[in-house]
């Protein structure tokens, strides 16, 4: 299983809670409207949590 550093963690968390509580945008300032979709939530968590530049496993491709 891939390994997530604690800070990447806590992020995924911090976005998992806006998600729940419907706050969540997407898109460049939030202009797309709310997240309805857990995945999708998901990868904006895991994106933010990369430009923090925390330690976030490579996603391999699938072929």
């Amino acid at each position: 299983m891939a390994k997530y550093s604690k800070n990447a963690q806590d992020k995924i968390e911090e976005v998992m809670h806006e998600f729940k509580e419907g706050t969540l945008k997407s898109g460049k300032n939030g202009k797309n409207g709310k997240v309805t979709n857990r995945k999708q939530a998901i990868a904006i968590g895991i994106s933010e949590a990369k430009e923090a530049g925390f330690k976030v496993p490579v996603q391999k491709e699938d072929r």
